[in-house]
């Protein structure tokens, strides 16, 4: 365990050998992480690594569980009470870190300064759906949505609750990031207080004794950015962080057999994602000699099928995954709410994928560049060079373009690219945030497609997802998640590939509940008793 040492420690150790005894002091707690916050503003941006930081400092309204199932937060209870309207019933109780109330007034100024101080990948998609909101009483909140929104407690389990006495005159990211940075606004309801942030540095948290949820073990926290992967396993091994996230698959054999460290594993909801472009010209797609082909190869179902059966699930997640990894046959893992598993992974076949590729008028393949990340996830790199290799298989000539994430999402964004890889993980545990997100028609009135910038449209599809959006009979709204995902299957406008496994390693010290969405959340982590 690694125990933070300062002035008043030294005093301390003078005193004891003078042969005077005090309780020993309580353990502080160093994660190494790959990522931390983009600020201390819970609202600046909605990247994963930045929720995962916020949620020690900051409680949401609803509780993602360790299984992403919902579980109350600063809500004890919700229910909708008409097709339009959802009631919260918030925790009386409740004190902020400078032992102010919680009441619904947090709640109404959280969801309504969203849009004003959000900066990039804005969370404001998990408050599109909010029309108004109505106090009833200091812990009664109502929430008017634009239409009927029965996954809205989904979208709330990213709804982090900030001080309105703190924040309040905050107007835009810039002043708000400054305020929250600072700490004068970073004031919320967690089980840690904030203490100091250096940015691409370290984040530091003090216990907060009169958190709700009950007292905390760790009196100090320290979450340490190591985004060298070769540096975070060193420091473990060193002792000087006591527990990492993310340990590289080729390290992981030798981490177990070592007598001070311990590994645990967990499916994750991240997995790869094959992107088609399906434009009319795309930048990137040619003959094999470089001469422009007549018409996109992608938007033949033929060409994309042929793709599909050249890819070997098992081989990526067995051997260029080195068994981190598990195939998969749709676009969410089997513990999210609209899974299909009627839906088998696809089994390889090359002759079949090549005379598809013949039947589609491109006996010879033909030439495309394939852009993914290569710091995303663990192993996308060697994921995607792999993929190259499969196709090479199928005489598809794809050129390998594997980039930071910092690089290839802004370009994804602008459509440079027309053949992609890269995570995605359905954080909100129902399929319809990922299906609206990626394969549903671009909308720029509904936000709908959001992250389909490639042209592909399917009326079919975008009528279940739709239907789903606003079913509010939990089986009916299953089913249409269902044929969704069986219709993404068959049309392949994306492809799901392999999910990840991913692995912390950790003192044996200590034990750490895992999480499917990959957070490293000191609540999770105990002394060993």
């Amino acid at each position: 365990m690694i125990i933070q040492r300062n002035t008043k420690t030294l005093a301390l150790a003078a005193i004891l050998i003078g042969g005077i005894s005090f309780p020993a002091l309580a353990d502080d707690l160093t994660i190494g992480v790959r990522a931390g916050p983009l600020s201390i503003d819970p609202d600046f941006t909605s990247a994963g690594t930045h929720a995962e930081a916020m949620k020690h400092i900051f409680d949401t309204l609803i509780k993602s569980g360790n299984n992403l199932e919902l579980e109350p937060g600063l809500a004890e209870s919700w229910a909708a009470i008409d097709d339009t309207t959802w009631e919260f019933k918030l925790r009386k109780g409740v004190k902020f870190h400078d032992g102010s109330d919680f009441t619904a007034e947090d709640v109404k100024f959280s969801i309504e300064r969203i849009p004003h101080v959000a900066g990039p990948n804005p969370p404001t998609i998990y408050v599109r759906r909010v029309a108004s909101t109505e106090i009833i009483d200091d812990h009664t909140i109502r929430v008017k949505t634009t239409g009927p929104a029965p996954t809205l407690p989904n979208d709330f389990i990213r709804l982090f609750i900030v001080s309105h006495n703190a924040a309040k005159g905050l107007n835009t990211p810039e002043e708000s990031s400054a305020a929250f940075n600072s700490g004068k606004a970073a004031i919320g309801t967690g089980p840690y207080k904030f203490v100091s942030w250096t940015p691409k540095e370290e984040l530091v948290l003090q216990r907060f004794d009169g958190y709700w949820g009950g007292k905390e073990p760790w009196e100090k926290v320290v979450r340490k950015e190591l985004p060298n992967d070769a540096a975070r396993v060193a420091q473990l091994k060193a002792g000087q962080v006591d527990l990492i996230s993310r340990v590289p698959s080729s390290d992981v054999p030798t981490l177990e057999t070592d007598p001070n460290v311990s590994i645990v594993k967990q499916n994750s909801v991240y997995r790869f994602n094959l992107s088609f472009d399906f434009r009319d010209k795309p930048a990137q797609i040619t003959a094999n000699d470089g001469t422009p082909l007549p018409k996109n190869p992608f938007q033949d179902p033929k060409v994309r099928e042929a793709i599909d059966l050249s890819i070997d699930r098992v081989a990526l997640a067995e051997v260029a995954m080195e068994g981190l990894g598990t195939p998969q046959s749709q676009l969410v893992t089997p513990n999210i709410f609209g899974y299909n598993p009627d839906i088998k992974v696809p089994e390889p076949d090359v002759a079949k994928a090549k005379g598809l590729l013949a039947e589609a008028g491109y006996p010879d393949g033909f030439k495309v560049t394939f852009s993914f990340t290569n710091d995303r996830l663990p192993g996308d790199k060697d994921v995607g060079t792999t993929i190259v290799q499969m196709l090479s298989a199928i005489n598809i000539n794809a050129v390998a373009n594997a980039v930071p994430g910092a690089v290839f999402f802004p370009a994804n964004t602008r459509g440079d690219y027309s053949f992609t890889m890269s995570g995605w993980g359905t954080l909100t545990g129902e399929s319809n945030y990922t299906l609206s997100s990626l394969v549903h028609t671009f909308d720029p009135k509904t936000k709908l497609g959001a992250y389909n910038n490639r042209g592909y449209s399917n009326p079919a599809l975008d009528k279940l997802i739709a239907a789903a959006g606003v079913e509010m009979d939990p089986k009916k709204r299953e089913q249409q998640l269902k044929d969704a995902n069986a219709l993404v299957a068959s049309d392949r406008p994306n492809l799901g590939i392999t999910s990840v496994i991913t692995a912390w390693g950790l003192s044996k010290k200590l034990t750490i509940v895992p999480r499917s969405d990959e957070d490293t959340l000191a609540m999770n982590i105990r002394p060993v008793k």
